[in-house]
């Protein structure tokens, strides 16, 4: 008997040593980013962030999966092209404010998780007041990969100096639509652009003829800028610019935003 159970436990534990080593036992490290990303704060700490998927005033209501860390991550000539479109915008009175930067792919899917829950509407309010939650594929609101995740695409504003400060969004708060006048809608220290950021409707695209006025010439400023240090915008989106030529035009990154991946690049 005593020399079967040492055989038992013999096998148990040699069991065991083989799990601890499996690879598919082990927790894998998480992806860091390549040598050509960096925090944008590295390059040019005067342009605001306020980087909005980090905190639950997003068009889903909650965090999304992959920022750990309120920081912008950028491959290096996006970040510097940044650094030369804010030096410019700093003497005349105007600072940058960035949105959302490099997007891991992991965040990516839960936009699509949550736009495949037609039940979950709790943000419908703000967002997407005039838009029916099943067509945001179909309407191109949400798709299943975005250019943010190439690490050279950036959403941002303009907010004239002294910057006055943005107070956090309140879980459960009233919703006013995000075409809503500015002193109506969630407020923001940002010049009028005419709708809020991450607005699911027809007036956020940056031409769009129903925006006139300072709302126009606002939108129309930081085309001007940015594009003069090689950004692109996207036309359905006047907050949305991607800098060209990019490092890696076919490549979806998921490591998570946070300071560690990008370390001491």
């Amino acid at each position: 008997m005593r020399t079967a159970l040492r055989a038992l436990a013999v096998t148990a534990a040699a069991l065991l040593a083989a799990t601890a080593l499996s690879p598919t036992a082990q927790a894998r490290p998480e992806p860091r980013a390549p040598e050509e990303f960096v925090a944008l704060r590295s390059v040019d700490p005067t342009i605001i962030q306020e980087m909005r998927y980090t905190t639950a005033h997003t068009f889903m209501g909650e965090r999304v999966d992959g920022y750990r860390q309120p920081v912008c991550i950028l491959t290096r000539p996006a970040a510097r092209a940044l650094h030369l479109a804010q030096k410019r915008l700093l003497r005349q009175g105007y600072s940058l404010k960035v949105y959302d930067c490099y997007r891991p792919q992991r965040a990516v899917d839960h936009f699509v998780r949550w736009a495949k829950d037609l039940d979950d509407q709790s943000m419908k309010g703000e967002f997407y007041p005039l838009v029916d939650k099943e067509r945001l594929f179909e309407d191109g609101y949400i798709a299943e990969k975005s250019g943010h995740s190439r690490g050279s695409t950036v959403d941002l504003t303009l907010v004239r100096l002294p910057a006055l400060p943005t107070r956090p969004y309140r879980p459960g708060e009233r919703l006013t639509p995000c075409f809503a006048p500015k002193d109506e809608r969630f407020p923001d220290n940002s010049v009028d652009m005419g709708t809020g950021y991450d607005c699911f409707d027809t007036l956020s695209h940056t031409d769009d003829p129903r925006i006139q006025g300072a709302q126009r010439a606002n939108r129309q400023f930081l085309k001007r800028t940015l594009a003069e240090m090689g950004f692109v915008n996207l036309p359905e989106e006047w907050w949305h610019f991607t800098h060209k030529p990019e490092l890696f035009p076919d490549t979806y990154f998921d490591f998570p935003v946070d300071r560690g991946s990008v370390g001491r690049h």
